[in-house]
């Protein structure tokens, strides 16, 4: 966080990360501020109880400069999210909370842009944004596609290499 411009905090799998930002963009408001807040997280980390709190409030406090986005590529580190906990389906839990949805293909640049215009577009609708972006994990990498062992796992030179040539 303290090396990229923007990223304010890097939080991990414990789903900390969209109540910091739910604090991010109520400050915003509260100071009369235009920016934004962004947060990132996969479809493992909302199975935290601490996700669905902070979808709770950014509703209620009307959070309309927030945008929550959630890789869906159906793994974690234990396996499988369908299999581990079942957090299906995840665009009408976070409607239930009162989010605007879009779900979008995670690999098209197009779709995301498509995605991002309409969070910034939705900006004064009194709504928050969650981006549900369907993925596969490894896209492009034969041997990472899909598998769940690279979850927190390294390439050694020779993968690294195989990958960085297949992409290329």
């Amino acid at each position: 966080m303290n090396l990229v411009p923007g990223v304010d905090m890097s939080t991990g799998s414990l789903g900390q990360g969209l109540s910091v930002a739910c604090g991010m963009a109520k400050g915003a408001k509260f100071l009369g501020k235009s920016f934004r807040t962004y947060a990132l997280m996969g479809d493992g980390e909302i199975e935290e109880g601490q996700i669905w709190e902070a979808a709770m409030f950014a509703a209620h406090y009307k959070l309309d400069n927030l945008c929550a986005i959630v890789d869906l590529n159906g793994l974690q580190i234990d396996g499988p999210t369908a299999v581990v906990m079942n957090s299906a389906p995840v665009d009408e839990k976070f409607k239930s909370f009162g989010f605007e949805v879009i779900t979008v293909n995670g690999g098209d640049f197009d779709d995301l842009e498509k995605a991002f215009d309409f969070f910034h577009k939705n900006i004064g609708s009194g709504k928050p944004t969650a981006i549900l972006m369907k993925t596969l994990k490894g896209q492009g990498v034969s041997y990472m596609e899909g598998q769940v062992g690279w979850h927190g796992k390294a390439p050694n030179d020779a993968e690294y290499e195989q990958g960085i040539n297949a992409t290329l």
